[in-house]
């Protein structure tokens, strides 16, 4: 029942926090909002050892963070900046640029940085979709291709998710 009980932490979580000072804030929120999901489905399939449940983690959080990342100017419009707050400092960017919409070197700097975080998760993940038999295998392999995929979107980009969405 814990995967369950997470899920509802997290959601009520959601409805009052909008902002998260270090990317550990924010992975621990993906921990109670993503990886129950994968930690559900890995249940139903028997696969229950920690190996499979670390590669398991890792590839939600790193699906919850590509959607954070892809989704910036959506979140901003919503009250939300998922992006820590220490990272916009480290990076010299502030929320009014997000407010304004500027995808300068310092705004594209800070993107690609936290996507680096997301692709080596997700591809430290990655091994559980050869894990996995069958249909369940292959579909986690083809959702890693596509986190895999708006990462290279993103970059492509030039991580302007002000002018399009990837």
């Amino acid at each position: 029942l814990q995967p369950f009980y997470d899920l509802l932490d997290a959601f009520k979580q959601d409805v009052v926090k909008t902002r998260y000072e270090t990317f550990g804030e924010l992975v621990d929120y993906c921990r109670r909002s993503a990886n129950p999901v994968g930690r559900i489905l890995l249940h139903l399939y028997g696969e229950t050892d920690s190996c499979s449940i670390a590669q398991s983690d890792g590839i939600c959080t790193a699906l919850q963070l590509i959607n954070f990342w892809q989704d910036v100017a959506v979140d901003w419009q919503k009250g939300r900046v998922y992006l820590p707050q220490e990272d916009l400092a480290k990076f010299g960017v502030t929320e009014a640029q997000i407010a304004e919409g500027k995808a300068d070197f310092a705004f594209q700097r800070l993107m690609a940085y936290e996507c680096d975080k997301a692709h080596k998760m997700l591809k430290a993940g990655s091994p559980l979709g050869k894990t996995l038999p069958g249909r369940i295998g292959f579909e986690l392999r083809m959702i890693t291709l596509g986190g895999q995929s708006i990462l290279h979107k993103l970059d492509g980009i030039r991580y302007d998710v002000f002018k399009q969405r990837p």
